[in-house]
């Protein structure tokens, strides 16, 4: 077997390992010919059957388009078209729908392929379902928000239990304006000098219980007095 044997037979065995990786990848693919009338799809793998439901005589031939369907959205449907005729890799996050009408969020990656002079022979394209993954950032981010709403609900009670504390006590509009500001002061110290410290990771309780007492009693500092043990507590066990 000489050397150019051996290259040939190299040469071989390296694309029919490269086939069957795309073959067997799980990572869903298609390859479209753009050669041919309207881009159809000429190539998918198993995995892309698997993620759409469709047999490979349904898909074969056609144009990626009939997996859009009523919550695609034509920025992404335009979004595709511009990196298509752009002939760069990209992604793009759509609405696809499997043959049994279900609809699942592909963030699909797509870009040419050129041959040995840089002609245009085909495009890929690579399906991922990012629909878990995004209802899952959904929660959080509706969690963080509810989070964040029941804190200031919180925060504007204490403010008018705080005012109403205060006009109660004193009697003259300078004396109450300087209570509550000396209040409201303290309820920020205890959010944010005490609790909101990112860098503490303990506090002890006297510590963190100085600047609510002092928000909500009056000039008079032994209306409440701690005694006995003076703990640290974790900051995972504190929340404003």
């Amino acid at each position: 077997m000489n050397d150019n044997t051996v290259s040939v037979a190299r040469q071989t065995l390296t694309e029919d390992v490269l086939g069957k990786v795309v073959r067997y990848a799980r990572l869903p693919l298609c390859i479209t010919d753009p050669t041919l009338p309207d881009n159809p799809i000429v190539y998918v793998n198993d995995a892309f059957t698997d993620l759409t439901g469709y047999g490979l005589d349904e898909i074969v031939g056609q144009n990626c388009r009939f997996l859009q369907g009523p919550e695609t959205t034509r920025e992404s449907v335009d979004a595709v078209r511009e990196i298509l005729l752009a002939r760069r890799v990209d992604t793009v996050e759509i609405v696809n729908y499997r043959k049994d009408g279900s609809r699942f969020l592909n963030a699909l990656q797509l870009g040419p392929i050129n041959d040995e002079d840089g002609n245009l022979i085909y495009f890929f394209g690579s399906q991922l379902d990012v629909s878990e993954r995004r209802r899952v950032e959904r929660e959080h981010r509706q969690l963080a928000d509810d989070e964040l709403l029941h804190r200031l609900r919180n925060i504007v009670n204490v403010m008018t239990a705080v005012v109403r504390l205060t006009a109660r006590e004193e009697p003259t509009p300078a004396a109450f304006a300087d209570k509550v500001i000396e209040r409201l002061a303290a309820l920020g110290a205890a959010h944010f000098d005490t609790i909101g410290r990112s860098d503490q990771h303990e506090v002890d309780f006297e510590t963190l219980m100085g600047p609510i007492m002092r928000a909500y009693t009056s000039a008079t500092e032994d209306q409440i007095n701690l005694t006995g043990a003076n703990p640290l507590i974790s900051h995972r066990l504190v929340s404003p």
